[in-house]
């Protein structure tokens, strides 16, 4: 059931650069739009994930209003969060999506997009996945090697049809950020050289069951900088060029997505800096430009509930802090060694001292952050881990038979259960 609390909140975070009316203190308490998140604590349970509708739509407007001038489309990635509801609020915001899989096609499909909406990517697609996306006829397969395209045609060929395909370009741009997010240097898996594109792409041009519809590029996430954005645009209008001269004609240009989220409170890449950097090298080639946002639109957008279920240590150290979160709720700082704010849901009084903040799992990596300081915590005090919208439900797992928590929406200062809690019998119902 949905509840409502009309209280007052400041403009606090920011997506894209632009101000929104999200998470913020009124007094000593957390709120979420006017939601007092201790509500929703404890009327769900914790851990539970709490996701601002105005937040995501604000992102999404400052992405629009940046690139609205020149043909373009919003492909939203939906690898950051599938979860139906926020699939849903994309699909009334006007963007497509970008999958990554066929679980996430058939996810969009069901949430109402239709197969001209989808762009399907991903470093490895298998038979069942390329013949799915080419009975359906998607907007864009995006390839990444010579043997993909050939298992394209080949399916494509087998129902009588042409597969609209994209060619996934490998520019050899580092994108400056982790190792683990980084994808479009030369030696990794994901697409195909830059120096071959070329050639690949004049093969499918002739090959009757193939329309080449694209160029498309990603070279990684948590971008902050717009040279390796700008860099991996140049790469592909090169390649455009250079296929025009061929007499090649292709509808769009695809420049991933990979704007970074400041885990850290501090100025993200803005959506205006990011439009001004790729419009001036696209706009001449006079090709619509697809985008595929994540992150940056539904990160910022979302915290994680958690409880204080055990403090230990103290004295001459810091005191650790055991949740009832942990790695199977947001793996993001044990895979990556990711930063994310944590902020008390009730404000206490008292001078601050230094916590661990850890989780309940018998893994040594299974923590949040440490050197974290804050008034004096108890056993039941509820945290929110900020930034969670992004990676965290989408990678949860069930590892030592932990149940997926619940998600919940708030939508015009009045929030619903999008996603129920997990139960026992739901984690064992495909067991014998």
């Amino acid at each position: 059931m949905a509840r409502e609390r009309a209280r007052g909140a400041a403009a606090s975070n920011q997506a894209l650069g632009m101000p929104t009316d999200s998470f913020c203190y009124d007094g000593d308490t957390l709120l979420c739009d006017g939601v007092p998140l201790a509500d929703i604590a404890r009327a769900e349970g914790t851990p539970a994930y709490v996701y601002s509708a105005a937040a995501i739509e604000g992102a999404c407007a400052a992405l629009e209003q940046a690139f609205g001038g020149y043909p373009h489309r919003l492909h939203y990635a939906l690898k950051a969060n599938s979860t139906l509801a926020i699939t849903r609020l994309m699909r009334r915001l006007g963007t497509g999506v970008d999958a990554n899989s066929v679980g996430e096609i058939e996810v969009a499909l069901r949430t109402g997009f239709l197969p001209d909406d989808i762009v399907f990517t991903g470093v490895g697609k298998r038979p069942d996945e390329i013949e799915r996306a080419v009975a359906l006829g998607v907007h864009a397969i995006n390839a990444e090697s010579a043997g993909e395209i050939d298992r394209i045609a080949a399916a494509a060929r087998a129902r009588g049809g042409r597969a609209r395909v994209a060619v996934r370009i490998n520019p050899d741009v580092d994108a400056g950020t982790h190792p683990y997010i980084t994808t479009g240097i030369r030696g990794s898996r994901f697409g195909v050289p830059i120096d071959e594109a070329a050639a690949l792409c004049r093969r499918i041009a002739v090959n009757p069951s193939l329309r080449l519809v694209g160029l498309h590029v990603h070279v990684g996430s948590q971008i902050f900088d717009v040279t390796p954005l700008r860099r991996a645009a140049e790469s592909l209008v090169r390649v455009a060029h250079g296929l025009a001269d061929d007499g090649i004609a292709i509808e769009h240009l695809d420049i991933g997505g990979g704007v970074g989220v400041a885990y850290d409170g501090g100025a993200s890449l803005s959506a205006a800096d990011y439009a001004s950097a790729i419009l001036p090298v696209v706009s001449p080639t006079g090709l619509t430009l697809l985008l595929e946002p994540g992150r940056v639109i539904v990160a910022p957008a979302g915290v994680l509930l958690a409880r204080v279920i055990d403090i230990k240590g103290g004295g001459g150290s810091a005191a650790i802090a055991v949740l009832d979160a942990g790695m199977t709720e947001l793996i993001r700082p044990a895979l990556y060694g990711a930063y994310h704010r944590i902020e008390p849901v009730v404000r206490r009084q008292g001078s601050q001292q230094e916590y661990e903040i850890v989780g309940p799992l018998c893994e040594t990596s299974d923590g949040f952050g440490g050197a974290r300081r804050m008034a004096p915590l108890e056993v039941g005090d509820v945290l929110a881990i900020r930034d969670a919208g992004g990676y965290g439900s989408a990678m949860a797992s069930n590892y030592n038979r932990r149940l997926f928590a619940p998600e919940v929406l708030v939508e015009e200062r009045r929030w619903r259960v999008i996603r129920r809690r997990q139960t026992i019998d739901d984690l064992l119902a495909l067991e014998e």
